[in-house]
């Protein structure tokens, strides 16, 4: 059997990993296809050699620009590569562009898509992830979903039956696997802060970092929020470009500690003797659920609500009144231990392996791909 499996961004590497070595332990072939989305070194390279995937066979370039442009991208790079090696399925994870990009290349190539963190939903159609997510679920022969919340999204969806598999989260595989490494290199220590006494705050999202006045007034209430602590920052490119340092005050931003991005498991060991942590990622409310840290979300919704009934994540908006109040909350409450979530117990790549295998063996008939090429 031939798997290909695309990756485009930090969390797809991360998710992606567990799956891609329970495949190749089954005797399958697992092919890695880089839509080159996130294209610096920190963002991609490093991430590969941290979590041991395999170097990519192609690596598409697609690189920034408009929704349309990097989906439009991905779908012509993953036709050829489609039409070129022929897999039994090709895996997309996530909800990025590329995500979509890919699922639509390969259904109308005949090839079958297995959604990887299928089912997640916020409901807000304004979010461009949330319209990947639906069209990559909707055009996936096999969704396999992280939690029972998504299961149900998606049967009210009419997504059910054997096109579904609750195989929970990959990404808490690597976490787990990663751990200890990451306790060891104690990252924290070295940029001079004290363990327990500092902030994390990540931003990213579009909706929150492409206007520079917003970007300033939450970083600034982020700041008032996280009072006394310093805030350590590692900037996303697409962050970097729009905040301006003048648009912090002196008197807050000698807290303010701003790095470049880190690699997984620096980030990881950050995350890990944090106070609290500030972010827009659905994926850093997962692993700060697992790590037992208080977490702020600073979006008026998201589609992982499983890390605040069972996890220790707080959603905050993105008004300063709001922000600052979960965040006094959170800092009152006493401080949380580790969260189990059922089936986040580092076996998901494993049972989400064996399903596609299945979806491969239980399906007939070849594409003909004369035709497609034609």
């Amino acid at each position: 059997m031939r798997v290909a499996v695309l990756v485009a961004a930090r969390p797809n590497f991360v998710k992606t990993a567990p799956l891609i070595r329970a495949l190749e332990a089954l005797g399958v072939d697992a092919t890695v296809v880089h839509a080159g989305q996130h294209y610096d070194n920190v963002m991609s390279e490093a991430f590969l050699r941290d979590l041991d995937i395999p170097w990519p066979a192609v690596n598409l370039g697609v690189g920034s620009g408009s929704h349309g442009h990097q989906t439009a991208a991905t779908i012509l790079g993953v036709e050829q590569f489609l039409c070129e090696s022929t897999p039994d399925a090709i895996v997309v994870a996530g909800d990025v562009n590329a995500t979509m990009g890919g699922a639509i290349a390969g259904a109308k190539a005949g090839i079958p898509v297995v959604h990887l963190e299928a089912g997640l939903r916020s409901f807000d159609r304004s979010m461009p992830e949330e319209i990947n997510r639906v069209v990559t679920d909707h055009l996936s022969h096999l969704c396999l979903a992280p939690s029972r919340d998504a299961v149900e999204n998606l049967a009210r969806e009419g997504i059910i039956g054997e096109r579904v598999a609750l195989v929970g989260n990959c990404m808490i595989d690597t976490l787990l696997e990663k751990l200890e490494e990451a306790r060891a290199r104690r990252v924290w220590e070295k940029l001079g802060l004290r363990a327990e006494k500092y902030a994390v705050l990540t931003l990213h999202r579009p909706s929150n970092v492409d206007d520079a006045n917003k970007i300033a007034e939450l970083v600034q209430t982020v700041l008032e929020a996280a009072t006394p602590f310093d805030v350590v920052f590692p900037m996303h490119p697409r962050t970097a470009k729009m905040l301006r340092p003048s648009a912090i005050s002196a008197s807050r931003s000698s807290r303010l500690m701003s790095i470049e991005p880190l690699g997984y498991i620096d980030f990881l060991s950050l995350l890990i003797s944090a106070r609290i942590v500030f972010t827009d990622s659905g994926g850093i409310q997962e692993e700060t659920s697992v790590l037992g840290v208080p977490c702020v979300t600073l979006r008026n919704n998201t589609e992982r609500p499983i890390t605040i009934s069972l996890g220790t994540n707080h959603l905050g908006g993105t008004r300063r009144e709001s922000i600052l109040q979960v965040s006094k909350e959170a800092l009152e409450s006493p401080y949380p231990n580790p969260k189990t979530i059922p089936l986040w117990d580092g076996k998901s790549g494993t049972r989400a392996a064996r399903k596609v295998v299945e979806l491969i063996e239980g399906l007939t008939g070849r594409h003909n791909w004369e035709d497609l090429q034609q």
